[in-house]
């Protein structure tokens, strides 16, 4: 038996109850205390790498959470300019808060044209430059940018001095797997997307509402 199964042995439902409230009555003041100290507000940029499936998932979830809250927001797709997702179609309702330009023309293996690559890489990321520094966006989503980066269609110094002269306020999402370290260490917050099982490794096509 578990320490915490001896402690709670032969208690009944209503002093369960009462044990249960004090601990969370404590630590809701540690909890207060810990976000009292927590005072700067700035614009952040954010990252989603690895990995695992759900990175622009995960980004669109904070994109529609800013439009929720009436923010303006910019997204870039730098690779995915051959597939018609759910998410662009819902954004369509929202003309007056989003921007929305998908400027790749699929991913770099079915191209199979670096040259052709690198341009359309160019031409995303002159949108996308120009959104981070827009003041009138709040947010920016530039989804798979560390693909394009990963294989030095651009340069991450270039996307990193961008990111240093964008408006105070202004968050930036950047998804794609193998993310760069120099971003990694530029940015103010990093996720890393873990693969434990996926229905792809068992047959399982890409399907409509899972995947796109």
């Amino acid at each position: 038996m578990s320490e915490r199964g001896k402690i709670t042995d032969g208690m009944s439902e209503e002093q369960l109850n009462e044990r249960h409230a004090e601990k969370m009555k404590k630590k809701k003041v540690a909890r207060d205390k810990i976000i009292a100290t927590k005072t700067i507000e700035k614009g952040l940029v954010i990252i989603h790498t690895g990995k695992g499936k759900g990175k622009s998932t995960a980004a669109f979830g904070m994109i529609f959470r800013a439009i929720g809250n009436g923010m303006k927001v910019g997204i870039v797709q730098f690779v995915k300019g051959k597939w018609s997702t759910g998410e662009r179609k819902v954004l369509e309702a929202f003309p007056d808060q989003v921007t929305m330009a998908t400027m790749g023309e699929g991913f770099t293996w079915e191209t199979q044209d670096r040259g052709r690559d690198i341009a359309a890489a160019r031409e995303a990321w002159d949108k996308a430059r120009e959104m981070i520094l827009d003041p009138e966006i709040d947010m920016v989503l530039c989804d798979e940018l560390n693909i394009v980066l990963r294989y030095d269609y651009l340069d991450v110094n270039e996307v990193i001095e961008t990111l240093k002269a964008k408006p105070e306020m202004k968050h930036v999402i950047i998804t794609g797997r193998n993310a760069k370290e120099e971003l990694i260490e530029f940015a103010d917050l990093v996720t890393e997307m873990e693969v434990i099982k996926h229905p792809f490794r068992s047959g399982v096509k890409a399907q409509v509402g899972v995947e796109f």
